[in-house]
């Protein structure tokens, strides 16, 4: 059972760190609690665990992942306001938000930190480390590049189905070449990612023309970029910075023409023509699973290695697709779920 004095001893130390992620706009809509009290549930009783959730930042396959993960702690038998509460913040995209949102949660002495995408998870494990509380993570695709495979930590991963995807873009693109990828050069996913697609390309009759950006502001330049040089099409990754301003990046493909492929199905949703991807919310499941084994002390961190969603899904936006002259083989169209209008 959580020792509430040593919560509200904790509460003191936190509230800085609070009263900072405000100044830094932190404190909006977007990074708020959702339990009432770090230590009692809606009836006043003390609660048996704290959960600290740092979301980097706001789109729909990280909300999902989120969404999930509070449905797999459900499956297991943990009934939220009752077995456990939730601190959920949101980094908004920000290093220094997410670096002093785990601060929080280690002065919090919350139970388990839940870390979405690579640069929460790091920012998690880092301060959770001189006292040793589990991390959970998950949207990340490569875990061993993040250094995050070591250590009181475990979760999912989200390695992309490049495979899937080149076979999806061969379909619907007899005659295409080159395939354009914009990506953020400081995050090993997308570095990771990248590496995949160069080294599946050419079995696949495609070369790949890779633009790196180090920020948000730089990536519908890097579009532009790739624009001028005159690629077949753009292919999506999980990159958090590029999914961020995928509306504006959408408005100068569908001017010249070009067609988008998303890595998921909320990007498809947002009008990229299809996508070979995960669904988010099952990947958050299964982290959800992993986390009430290590709450529940069924096993630790290092006895759970980080697990792999292997089955992947189709998606097609018919609006998107039709817009562009694109046709869909029926064989595609049989097995792919359909999102326009969604």
């Amino acid at each position: 059972m959580m020792n509430l004095m040593k919560k509200l001893a904790a509460l003191g130390l936190s509230l800085t760190l609070v009263l900072s992620l405000a100044a830094c706009g932190g404190g909006t809509d977007d990074t708020t609690s959702s339990g009432n009290d770090a230590a009692s549930g809606e009836s006043g009783e003390t609660v048996k665990y704290l959960i600290g959730i740092s979301q980097y930042g706001q789109h729909g396959s990280l909300d999902n992942c989120r969404e999930g993960f509070l449905q797999g702690l459900e499956q297991a038998g943990l009934v939220e306001g009752t077995d456990f509460e939730v601190d959920y913040q949101n980094a908004n995209f920000d290093d220094n938000q997410a670096t002093q949102i785990g601060q929080m949660f280690s002065a919090e002495d919350v139970d388990l930190m839940v870390g979405i995408a690579t640069n929460a998870a790091v920012a998690c494990f880092n301060a959770a480390e001189d006292k040793d509380i589990p991390v959970i993570f998950t949207a990340i695709t490569d875990p061993v590049g993040a250094h995050l495979d070591e250590g009181n930590i475990t979760g999912t991963s989200d390695a992309l189905p490049v495979a899937g995807q080149l076979e999806l873009i061969r379909a619907l693109q007899p005659d295409a070449d080159t395939i354009g990828i914009v990506y953020t050069t400081s995050e090993a996913n997308s570095v990771y990612s990248v590496g995949v697609y160069e080294d599946l390309a050419a079995d696949y009759g495609f070369t790949i023309d890779a633009v790196g950006v180090t920020s948000q502001a730089e990536v519908t330049q890097a579009v532009d970029t790739l624009l001028s040089h005159g690629v077949d099409c753009l292919s999506n990754l999980t990159d958090n910075n590029v999914v961020g301003v995928l509306g504006a990046i959408l408005e100068k493909t569908d001017e010249a023409g070009i067609p988008v492929y998303g890595s998921e199905v909320e990007q498809v949703k947002l009008g990229c023509v299809g996508g070979a991807g995960l669904d988010y919310v099952q990947l958050g499941i299964q982290t959800g699973l992993m986390a009430a084994k290590v709450l529940k002390g069924e096993a630790t961190c290092q006895d759970l290695p980080y697990e792999i969603i292997e089955n992947y899904g189709l998606y097609i936006n018919s609006d998107a697709l039709n817009a562009l002259g694109i046709t869909v083989p029926e064989d595609i169209a049989a097995q792919a779920q359909e999102c326009a209008g969604q």
